[in-house]
C-alpha cells in the first residue's frame, strides 16, 4: 500500500525519516507545482534522485554539464547512445569510460545532496511513497537517510548566511590576495581565480563556475572571509554584460564548438588538462605519475577522439597520426612532452591498447 498525503501535513523530511527508520524500498514521488521529484531508497537509504534512463531534465546529467565534467560532444554523444540502446546514465557513464567508478560515486552523491537541499525547503506539494516502485540496479552509492538530511539541514542554513552576504548579485568581484601555495584548494576552486577579475559579477560567476549553485557560493564566500577576494565595485543591471567564458576559453554564448571536431578535441583537451585527473588503465611498465593530471587528461581525451572515430568510421584507426590527418584531435595532443605514447589497433579494428610510459 503507497504512503500518500500532503506536504503541509508532513514535511518533506519528517517522510524521508520515516522511510529511512522503517528501512524501506521504493520511491518517494514529490510535487510542487510545476516541481517534479524522486528520491529512491533501498533499505532505508537513499540510492537515487533521478529516474532511470536519461530524461530530459535528468539531474545527473545537468549536475554533470554545470560542473563541466562533461562536454558538449560528450552530452550529445550520449543522448545519441541512450536512444539507440535505452540504457542508464550510469551505465553508459562507466562503460563508455567517460568517468570510473569512484569518480561517478562523487558526483552522484553531490548531485543528491544538492537535489535534497532543493526538497527539503518544500513547504507545500503532495508526495507519495511507492515500495513497488525500485531502483532497477545495483546503486552506485547508498547514503545514509540520517547523515544526509543533516548535511541537508545545514546547507539550508548556510544558504541564508550565503545570500545575507551576497544579497547583491551585479556586485564586481576582484581578487584582494592571492592564497597560500600550500592552502588546500580543489581544482574547481582553482578556476573560480579566474573568473575573479573586477569584471564579472556575484551573477555571472555562479552561473560560470564549475561548481553547483550552493558549492560556488560556499567557496566565495570562504574566499571573501579569507580576505583573498573583495568587492570592488558594482555594474549598472542596465550594463550589458561582458562575455562570460567557461575556464579554458569557450564562450557561453558563442557559436557552437561542435562544427569541427578538431577545435573542440582541441578545446576539450586544454580545459580537461586544467581539470581533471583520472587513473589511466593499459599501463606499462614506468607509468605517468598519479599526479600527472596534464597526463591524465590528455589520456582521457586521446580516449574520447578515438570513441567518435569508431563511431564514425565503426573501426579504430590503424594508427594516432590517422586522427590528426582526418582532424579530429590537432598534431601537439598525440604528442606529450616527457613521455612515450603507445598505440596499437586490436581485434581487426574493434578495440585498442593505449600505453602511456615515462620517457627517461
Amino acid at each position: 500500500m503507497a504512503l500518500q498525503g500532503n506536504l503541509r501535513d508532513f514535511a518533506s523530511t519528517e517522510i524521508l525519516q520515516l522511510v529511512g527508520t522503517q528501512r524501506k524500498s521504493g520511491c518517494l514521488m514529490l510535487e510542487w507545482n510545476t516541481e517534479r521529484a524522486v528520491v529512491y531508497v533501498h533499505e532505508g537509504r537513499i540510492v537515487a534522485t533521478r529516474n532511470p534512463g536519461l530524461a530530459k531534465d535528468d539531474p545527473l546529467m545537468a549536475f554533470l554539464r554545470k560542473t563541466h565534467r562533461l562536454s558538449e560532444e560528450q552530452y550529445r554523444g550520449l543522448l545519441t547512445i541512450q536512444r539507440e540502446s535505452g540504457r542508464d546514465l550510469e551505465d553508459l557513464l562507466l562503460n563508455g569510460r567517460y568517468l570510473d567508478a569512484q569518480e561517478l560515486a562523487v558526483y552522484i552523491e553531490r548531485q543528491i545532496l544538492d537535489d535534497l537541499q532543493r526538497l527539503v525547503r518544500w513547504d507545500n506539494g503532495t508526495y507519495r511513497f511507492d515500495p513497488n516502485v525500485k531502483w532497477p540496479t545495483p546503486p552506485i552509492v547508498s547514503m545514509s537517510m540520517e547523515g544526509v538530511m543533516i548535511e541537508a539541514a545545514r546547507r539550508v542554513d548556510e544558504q541564508k548566511r550565503f545570500v545575507a552576504v551576497f544579497k547583491d548579485p551585479y556586485q564586481l568581484l576582484g581578487v584582494r590576495d592571492l592564497p597560500d601555495p600550500d592552502e588546500p584548494l580543489s581544482e574547481e576552486e582553482r578556476e573560480l581565480f579566474g573568473l575573479i577579475d573586477g569584471v564579472h559579477t556575484v551573477a555571472d560567476i555562479v552561473e560560470t563556475a564549475p561548481l553547483s549553485e550552493y558549492e560556488t557560493y560556499e567557496a566565495l564566500f570562504r574566499m571573501l572571509d579569507s580576505q583573498w577576494i573583495e568587492v570592488v565595485g558594482r555594474r549598472d543591471p542596465g550594463t550589458q554584460a561582458p562575455v562570460v567564458e567557461h575556464p579554458g576559453g569557450v564562450p557561453r554564448n558563442g557559436p557552437s564548438i561542435l562544427r569541427e571536431l578538431a577545435v573542440a578535441a582541441s578545446i576539450i583537451a586544454v580545459v580537461a588538462a586544467l581539470r581533471f585527473s583520472s587513473q589511466l588503465v593499459h599501463l606499462t611498465a614506468r607509468p605517468a605519475p598519479k599526479d600527472d593530471a596534464f597526463a591524465a587528461a590528455q589520456v582521457r581525451d586521446l580516449r574520447f577522439a578515438l570513441d567518435l572515430y569508431h563511431r564514425e568510421r565503426g573501426t579504430y584507426p590503424a594508427r594516432l597520426e590517422d586522427l590528426v590527418e582526418d582532424r579530429w584531435v590537432a598534431r601537439d595532443q598525440v604528442r606529450l612532452p616527457g613521455y612515450l605514447i603507445a598505440y596499437r589497433s586490436e581485434q581487426g579494428g574493434q578495440d585498442y591498447a593505449l600505453e602511456l610510459q615515462q620517457d627517461r
